[in-house]
């Protein structure tokens, strides 16, 4: 007999209870947590001798016109809320902690919060500085925090289910929040109304993420099996997949924005464009490697014109897998050579961390099963489970 093919509204209803029943993109999540949690580390403890240069006392950009940029633009950050080095030196350390526990996956639901705090407060400090990386990690700080990223190569995957002591961290956390939102410190920064679009502040995300996080215990706790509970689940779910779906989007917008507008500059066209930074002094930390790529012209023509290629053909590769991973290997590549030829780590390792969201889940269970068999952790061999899409 002649198979069923399912009709429009079974494949909608397919989707549908994916999308609202299945965690997708629980490793690539991971991924993406790991690898920007140790880019801002990274650079928090690169930058930590020049730390009060580039964002505290000593910094060119003074607090006072600071101050007056972030009255016209309604930036976030705590870093004028008290004068004075100690504060500072208090933020930038919470900085480093918060990128440690990101990393490790420890009490997340609190680190990726505090981990947004203290990656807008010194970044909206002074919008001058960065090489195009610190955006990435501005919008990705931000998507982070509505994922479930620490489902799996996590300490609270580990700890499993969660006991007093996120109770305790949970009522210290809403004590200090309480604390900000009261105090005159704090100015407009924790308003519950901006100016700014979309007319809500920051005081709604940070109690509601707070209320969340109480009410998911507390349930857990009275009515584990629950309807409520359900419903709450799979809201978790969806709102996790749907950013996970925006930052998919934001890869592909910077590839498809970079391509195109690379296709209109006149270096990129004549295949010129890589040979002029590879002779300026600003982007060769290591001159002999750059006079060496500069002087094979013929690859740096390549080069430039298969980057505007696959930037702009990228985007429509996402239909076909295999032509997709390819290209994603290449792009990860690429990255790679930035940071090492032009001196541009944090943008380099920014981007192929944000590319981490297309990697196939198949390629990451096999690194994680060498990672345990050289390392000796688990016994039991991996379970390889169905493909997430993304």
């Amino acid at each position: 007999m002649p198979t069923s093919v399912p009709g429009p509204l079974a494949l909608v209803g397919r989707a549908l209870e994916t999308f609202t029943g299945r965690v997708l993109g629980r490793h690539q999540a991971a991924v993406v947590r790991i690898g920007f949690g140790l880019v801002w580390l990274a650079y928090l403890l690169r930058e930590w001798p020049h730390r009060r240069v580039l964002y505290g006392d000593l910094s060119p950009w003074s607090m006072d016109l600071a101050q007056r940029l972030l009255a016209d633009n309604g930036a976030f950050t705590v870093l004028p809320w008290f004068d004075g080095r100690l504060w500072f030196e208090a933020v930038y350390h919470l900085a480093v902690l918060a990128a440690v526990a990101v990393v490790l996956g420890w009490r997340t639901r609190a680190s990726s919060v505090l981990f947004l705090v203290t990656v807008l407060s010194l970044q909206n400090r002074d919008v001058f500085l960065g090489d195009g990386g610190d955006n990435v990690l501005h919008l990705m700080a931000v998507y982070l925090v509505f994922t479930r990223c620490a489902e799996v190569w996590s300490l609270d995957a580990r700890r499993g289910r969660s006991g007093w002591g996120g109770v305790v961290l949970w009522a210290v956390l809403g004590a200090v929040l309480a604390i900000c939102q009261l105090g005159d410190f704090s100015g407009s920064t924790l308003a519950w109304t901006s100016a700014a679009f979309p007319y809500v502040g920051w005081a709604p995300l940070f109690w509601g993420l707070w209320a969340v996080a109480g009410g998911w215990w507390l349930l857990g706790r009275l009515r584990p099996d629950g309807e409520v509970r359900a419903v709450l689940d799979a809201l978790a779910t969806m709102v996790h997949n749907c950013a996970m779906l925006v930052i998919a989007a934001e890869v592909v917008l910077i590839y498809a924005t970079a391509g195109w507008y690379k296709v209109q500059g006149t270096r990129w066209q004549d295949g010129t464009a890589l040979y002029y930074p590879l002779h300026l002094d600003y982007f060769a930390p290591w001159p002999g490697l750059s006079a060496l790529v500069g002087s094979a012209l013929v690859p740096v023509f390549l080069i430039s014109y298969g980057t505007v290629i696959v930037q702009v053909a990228f985007p429509f590769t996402l239909l076909n897998r295999r032509v997709k991973n390819v290209l994603l290997a290449v792009m990860m590549a690429e990255h790679l050579g930035i940071a090492v030829v032009l001196g541009l780590p944090v943008f380099s390792l920014a981007m192929v961390a944000a590319d981490a969201v297309f990697l196939p889940t198949g390629a990451l269970l096999w690194i994680e099963r060498r990672v345990r068999r050289l390392g000796r952790v688990g016994r039991e061999p991996v379970p390889v489970g169905p493909e997430d899409p993304l």
